[in-house]
């Protein structure tokens, strides 16, 4: 009993603590983004000021200007922004130790995919995330993020292949979690390993008297517009484990890649109107498309589906299929280990219980495979069927 409630505490803390810390970092960067996409030039600007802007907020006015490089003398006091993207990952990567890593079973693997120890599961996730980065790290560090489009184009293609192969080896909701979790660690890492250490680099070369090289300041400027665009996806993904729709679904990998591709687009709306430019209203027709597109897909059932039958079954049917394959845990008092009570507070142990609750069954174990978490129980896609047939006669 212990365990589990220390197990749950311990998801409160560090996804209140990951929440947080991601609402600060991303709006400061979507703010320094705005804000670096608002300048404008103009005459009798100090030398090496690439552009200035007037903003106003809070009741009071602000000036602000950027240099191209950095100011010819060092100012006596510097804000870093860094701290917002470190907490970020490091709470969310203990959060992927609590919830996805010491309960392996039930939310990383599945086995009517793959049938994996927890620990091959767990030792699978950490080498895809490191070698995910460590691959888009040679990319970038070989020249080929010069060219813009292609790189896009090819890092779009690498994100989907990468999100195919994860729904055919974790469960589903593991996947999206994966693929969140290799974006936003190469995010963090584009702070961490370029774009702070090159300010340090500019910082110390002002200290020492010399001229900062540009070299370092445009290289930072490419990673953070890189971030820029993932922001959005991330967001997405990292919140889709509570919509069983999208991940426990046939096509769930198509819906990430509608996903990966509708983020950069929606952004590519703001960036347009932060630079004064004429608003892309296209984008939203887009947008649009996108979600309708997904709508459809997730309609199409979790990937076990069978044929349901012609006539809705009785409701004896459908009782015993869930009180064998989802009352040991969703009961007064649940019977599987280390379940201490109801998850979510659903209650599937007798007739009424289960009939309050056929919106539920439905979405989650008949037009998704979201439950059981992963397959422990091993329902049938017969079984299914038969859940689909009783809840779209209702």
């Amino acid at each position: 009993m212990w365990a589990s409630i220390i197990s749950e505490w311990l998801s409160l803390i560090f996804r209140w603590l990951h929440v947080i810390a991601a609402i600060a970092w991303i709006g400061s960067s979507f703010y320094f983004i705005a804000l670096d996409l608002s300048l404008k030039p103009r005459a009798g600007l100090p030398n090496g000021v690439m552009g200035e802007a007037w903003q106003v907020h809070g009741g009071g006015f602000y000036h602000i200007v950027k240099y191209l490089v950095a100011p010819a003398q060092m100012p006596s006091e510097l804000t870093w922004f860094k701290w917002e993207a470190y907490t970020t990952w490091l709470s969310g990567f203990v959060l992927m130790i609590v919830v996805y890593y010491l309960n392996a079973d039930l939310f990383l693997v599945d086995k009517s995919i793959l049938d994996l120890t927890p620990v091959q599961a767990g030792l699978f996730s950490f080498g895809s995330l490191a070698l995910a980065w460590l691959l888009y790290e040679a990319a970038c560090r070989s020249g080929l993020a010069k060219h813009e489009l292609p790189f896009a184009i090819g890092g779009y293609i690498f994100l989907v292949a990468l999100t195919y192969a994860f729904t055919h080896v974790l469960s589903g909701r593991g996947a999206f979690n994966q693929i969140g979790a290799i974006i936003g660690t190469i995010m963090v890492a584009n702070v961490f390993a370029v774009i702070i250490p090159n300010q340090k680099k500019i910082v110390a070369a002002l200290l020492a008297g010399e001229a900062p090289d540009p070299k370092l300041g445009k290289a930072g400027k490419e990673r953070s517009v890189h971030n820029n665009y993932l922001t959005l996806p991330v967001v997405v993904l990292m919140i889709s484990n509570h919509y069983p729709l999208l991940f426990g679904t046939r096509y769930n990998w198509a819906i990430v890649a509608i996903v990966l591709a509708l983020g950069p687009v929606i952004r590519h709306f703001f960036n347009e109107r932060h630079k004064g430019h004429p608003s892309p209203w296209w984008v939203w027709g887009v947008a649009a498309a996108g979600m309708i597109a997904i709508l459809l897909l997730s309609a199409a059932g979790p990937r076990d589906a069978k044929a349901a039958a012609v006539a809705p079954p009785s409701f004896a049917e459908v009782a015993d299929i869930v009180t064998s394959r989802c009352s040991m845990c969703h009961a007064t008092e649940p019977v599987w280990e280390g379940i201490v009570a109801a998850p979510k507070g659903v209650l599937l142990d007798t007739a009424e219980n289960i009939q309050r609750n056929a919106r539920l069954i439905a979405r989650n174990a008949a037009w998704s495979s979201a439950m059981p978490p992963g397959n422990i129980t091993e329902i049938t896609g017969e079984e299914r069927a038969v859940l689909a047939a009783w809840a779209g006669a209702q």
